[in-house]
């Protein structure tokens, strides 16, 4: 017993002083732990994404669309976006053509429009319009979810001020008010309450949907027996037909790339059944009071979208591991001897560092090369129609990977350490910069932190190309900065690596 314990207590030492193996051990689980708590949500009370940017057009002048403007600003998921920055502090309301250029532009993803027929004249009803770019589809579900409910929790209001705009209409102004200082006089003599306070939300639309809770600290009354509540099935009445109603997911017209959205009554378990006329009926009449037309601004015509937001992502983490993993070759080129024999010849330590860059620039793009044909023949992603695009960011990020092992290499004391770093960095990296997840599902500290990242401008790249189709032209900004980053970080390692021992 006393070899084993000699032997357990060696290998205890051996690990702790081999720092790599520590980090990767305990460092890494505890920042990837952290990192997905926040994406699930498990440090604040809400869950889901925050700041979403998110674009409005009101072109109507009924109070009831600035109401529910007001609503979006208080979802916390979104950050809404209603002027147009002008300079030097002047703004402007947003037009729909701002927010096609922005959408463009990806400077958000979504915009919600508010015609000026919101309410329209000759009809009863609602009207929007919703431009989106799917370019997330974890985040665009749930900005549509998200979207929905605010949007129908406003519904109410909407249509009680379509109703009132349509009576005035057909009543004319002294009838109108008289019919609703009637309605006011009814409601108060047989429900109480203050007659000016009915009358003032009568005329606004609100037909008493918008607070449906009972007042605080006195109980709901009890129905009586003979009724039932509407918003509740009758499990005892099989026959009938449930009334809650749900929103359907919009059908499609391929060919202009919108979609008008449409609510059905929620529909019963079995699929097998009869279908139900009267949900129909409801479903129909509903669609028609609140019509939402919907267009996907990009990416209508790929064969895979899946594919190609996710392959960007996962290039750039394999890549990052592959060049990380090359440059720490120079250890074992240092332990062999290679350096003495190459250093008393005519070869300076810079023409070794920048030849094991250019290296792993050729690395990098001959890896992702493969990874594209891959995604070509796995899942048909269209490469070739934009290949001096993706050449160009597929180069620059190649480039940044190349830089970002030569610093792991120059910081490290020795190939394991340096495996270690560049092991818990890239995985860092990747969960930060959105390789895995949107970005907008972490806070905005890291959201902002994530922009500093090679990861972040690297599936921004990509996206751009792949999902957006974007042209060289259009992506040269993300090229400029992804070349500005392996500029930076490559001066930063050949500064590191002239103050090291390396190639002493």
């Amino acid at each position: 017993m006393s070899q084993v314990r000699i032997l357990l207590r060696k290998s205890l030492l051996s690990f702790w002083r081999a720092k790599a193996a520590v980090y990767i051990t305990f460092l890494v689980p505890i920042v990837l732990i952290y990192l997905f708590g926040h994406v699930f949500g498990l440090y604040r009370k809400d869950s889901g994404p925050t700041g979403i940017p998110i674009a409005v057009v009101n072109l109507s002048r009924e109070p009831a669309a600035q109401k529910l403007i007001d609503a979006l600003k208080a979802e916390k998921a979104f950050a809404v976006i209603t002027t147009f920055d002008l300079g030097k502090g002047a703004t402007r309301p947003l037009t729909e053509a701002d927010v096609r250029a922005g959408l463009h532009d990806n400077w958000y993803r979504y915009a919600l429009i508010l015609p000026a027929d919101l309410l329209p004249d000759n009809g009863f009803g609602v009207r929007m319009k919703f431009l989106f770019n799917p370019r997330n589809e974890i985040e665009s579900q749930m900005v549509n979810g998200l979207l929905q409910k605010t949007v129908f929790s406003n519904v109410p209001q909407l249509l009680g001020l379509s109703l009132q705009k349509n009576a005035r209409r057909f009543l004319g102004a002294e009838r109108f008010e008289r019919f609703n200082r009637t309605i006011a006089d009814t409601v108060a003599d047989n429900f109480g309450g203050d007659r000016e306070k009915i009358y003032q939300k009568a005329i606004t639309g609100d037909l008493g949907f918008s607070d449906p809770s009972p007042a605080a600290g006195k109980p709901e009354p009890a129905p009586p027996p003979d009724l039932r509540r509407l918003d509740q099935s009758d499990q005892k009445s099989p026959g009938r037909s449930q009334t809650a109603s749900s929103l359907a997911q919009p059908t499609e017209d391929r060919g202009a790339g919108r979609r008008t959205a449409e609510a059905t009554a929620a529909p019963p378990l079995a699929s097998n059944r009869e279908p139900n006329t009267e949900n129909q009926k409801s479903a129909d009449i509903f669609s028609r009071m609140v019509k939402i037309e919907t267009e996907q601004v990009a990416g209508k015509e790929l064969k895979n979208p899946m594919a190609s937001r996710l392959v960007g992502g996962y290039a750039i983490m394999f890549l990052l591991f592959a060049v990380s993993g090359s440059a720490t070759t120079l250890f074992e080129e240092k332990n062999s001897g290679v350096f003495q024999r190459l250093l008393s010849s005519p070869v300076r330590p810079a023409h070794i560092l920048w030849a094991r860059f250019l290296f792993g620039v050729i690395l990098g793009l001959v890896q992702i090369t493969a990874l594209f044909c891959a995604g070509r023949v796995f899942f048909g992603l269209d490469i070739f129609h934009h290949a001096g695009a993706l050449l160009a960011v597929s180069l620059s990020a190649a480039a940044a990977c190349s830089a970002f092992g030569m610093l792991i290499a120059a910081i490290a004391p020795s190939a394991a350490a340096a495996n270690g770093i560049a092991t818990f960095v890239v995985i860092s990296m990747s969960a930060v910069g959105g390789a895995w997840f949107p970005v907008s599902f972490m806070p905005d500290y890291i959201q902002r932190v994530s922009k500093f990242t090679l990861v972040y401008w690297s599936v921004e790249g990509f996206a751009d190309v792949l999902w957006a189709g974007r042209s060289l032209l259009e992506v040269l900004p993300k090229v400029g900065i992804l070349a500005g980053i392996a500029a930076a970080v490559m001066v930063v390692a050949v500064w590191c690596f002239n103050r090291g021992k390396l190639f002493d």
